[in-house]
């Protein structure tokens, strides 16, 4: 093309955008990437070779990535805000304006790829668990803690195909549904891998899938779903110990078994005849047909509990290395799991996702997991500094003060005003510290109303507005 004798005539109008384009991939967000890109290996956000992301883009994969992250910690920040940063920051680095519209910014969002989402999440999670004090494991072993929820999507046909919603609600009136099973480090806090399906996937299968992420002598903690036969027996051979609650649908007789101490019994569970739909046939019929395991039974007088009894069924089965009262309150940080996900879904917004296709959803969700886990980050990052508990600092108080304080060290002059920033930065958030308010009481109810509309029982073409008292009534 350089030969042809139109090639000159367009050189001038094309010379200038290379510049941009070329400018635009150096200068990402600098405000997110100056705190955050310690904890981000470059190669993750390295233009591809060949393929997608290949070419010089305006909105390059580094680019794109920040601006999607900034979306995150800024929760109801829409893709033209962000394309308005991004301006903002052209015009504050002198270079010529760029397109206002959203459309390329959001093309560019969909070619993220979702394997990179996946593998920065879990290398900021190794990352912050090389980094954690040795004082945060239990007994010289790490705890894990998996659990599982849901969040809600937009009602849309690509949406409801691959994520139903609950067969109960009728065409038109519910919304898609995508269920994830997380495992969590409970010494960092951080999520070490999450698995993704439909609302009518179980946690079991689901679970299955993150098996490989349980090393020898981890400990897992779980609640009453997790205690079956298969998942325990499977983890014991791998040497992987477990604390779970005892399923309701199984006896708990105290009055059988050895007798290891007061509510403290060593059992054995028989091998169900029948396989469970979660495992495989070959690896159903390797389990062993007896399974030793130690019940012990816990009270909780502790106000705000529903539960004053919780009958626990652990692997640890040397009673003097592993006391029945250690291993109860090793449980009961188990309700630490909740409070990760309401970080993830209150107070990062995680609850309702706003993309309209499975891809951009399974996206955007990763996108979610990348930002708690890089503030987990900062937050072990203040415990080793400030010797504080990682579990008064604020989540709420830590994503508060990284957006304020990212923007003031992208504004400073010398990388010694940004160290210290930096440092003021881990002061301020060890000075923020959560009352410890043992056993509170926080009832499940809120204070004010809804507004007074109608609940959508058909879809919404079929109902027609009446104006009187905002009123909506449905044909007949």
């Amino acid at each position: 093309m350089a030969h042809t004798p139109f090639f000159p005539a367009w050189r001038a109008r094309l010379a200038p955008l290379k510049a941009l384009v070329q400018n635009t991939r150096a200068q990402t967000l600098p405000c997110l990437q100056g705190l955050f890109g310690p904890w981000i290996p470059q190669v993750a956000l390295a233009q591809s070779p060949s393929g997608a992301n290949s070419r010089r883009r305006l909105f390059p994969l580094e680019l794109t990535f920040w601006a999607f992250l900034g979306q995150i910690l800024n929760p109801g920040t829409s893709c033209r805000e962000a394309v308005r940063q991004v301006l903002a920051l052209f015009c504050l680095t002198g270079q010529e304006e760029a397109d206002e519209q959203t459309g390329g910014y959001c093309q560019a969002r969909q070619r993220l790829p979702l394997a990179r989402l996946q593998q920065i999440t879990g290398q900021i999670a190794q990352a912050t668990r090389a980094a954690c004090p040795k004082d945060r494991l239990w007994r010289g072993r790490e705890i894990k803690v998996v659990d599982g929820t849901t969040v809600s999507l937009p009602d849309t046909a690509a949406n409801q195909r691959v994520f139903p919603q609950q067969r109960m609600q009728k065409p038109g009136c519910g919304f898609p549904i995508l269920r994830g099973v997380g495992l969590f480090s409970l010494a960092t806090g951080c999520l070490l891998s999450v698995v993704t399906g439909s609302y009518y996937d179980g946690e079991l299968s689901l679970f299955r899938r993150l098996w490989h992420f349980l090393k020898a002598r981890d400990v897992l903690l779980a609640d009453r779903y997790f205690s079956d036969y298969g998942t325990l027996a499977v983890l014991s051979n791998r040497g992987v110990d477990a604390v779970v609650r005892q399923n309701s649908q199984r006896p708990s007789d105290f009055r059988r078994g050895s007798y290891l101490g007061p509510q403290d019994r060593l059992i054995t569970w028989q091998k169900p005849w029948l396989r469970p739909r979660t495992i495989g046939a070959k690896l159903w019929a390797s389990l062993p047909e007896v399974l030793t395991l130690r019940m012990i039974r816990v009270h909780c007088a502790a106000k705000g509990f529903r539960t004053r009894q919780l009958v626990l069924v652990t692997t640890l089965l040397d009673p003097e290395k592993y006391p029945a009262a250690e291993i109860a309150r090793l449980y009961l940080q188990r309700w630490n799991v909740e409070l990760f996900f309401r970080h993830l879904k209150t107070t990062l917004q995680m609850e309702r996702l706003r993309c309209q296709s499975p891809t951009m959803v399974r996206k955007e969700f990763f996108m979610h997991l990348i930002a708690y886990n890089l503030i987990r980050a900062i937050l072990l990052q203040t415990v080793r500094r400030h010797g504080v508990s990682l579990e008064r600092l604020s989540f709420k108080g830590s994503v508060d003060a990284v957006r304020q304080f990212s923007g003031a060290m992208a504004r400073a002059r010398s990388q010694r005003r940004a160290a210290a920033l930096l440092r003021e930065l881990f002061r301020v958030l060890a000075a923020d510290l959560v009352p410890s308010r043992p056993g509170r009481r926080e009832p499940r109810a809120v204070k004010r109303r809804p507004k007074p509309y109608s609940l959508l029982t058909k879809p919404r073409h079929q109902y027609v507005e009446i104006p009187h008292r905002g009123k909506h009534r449905a044909n007949n």
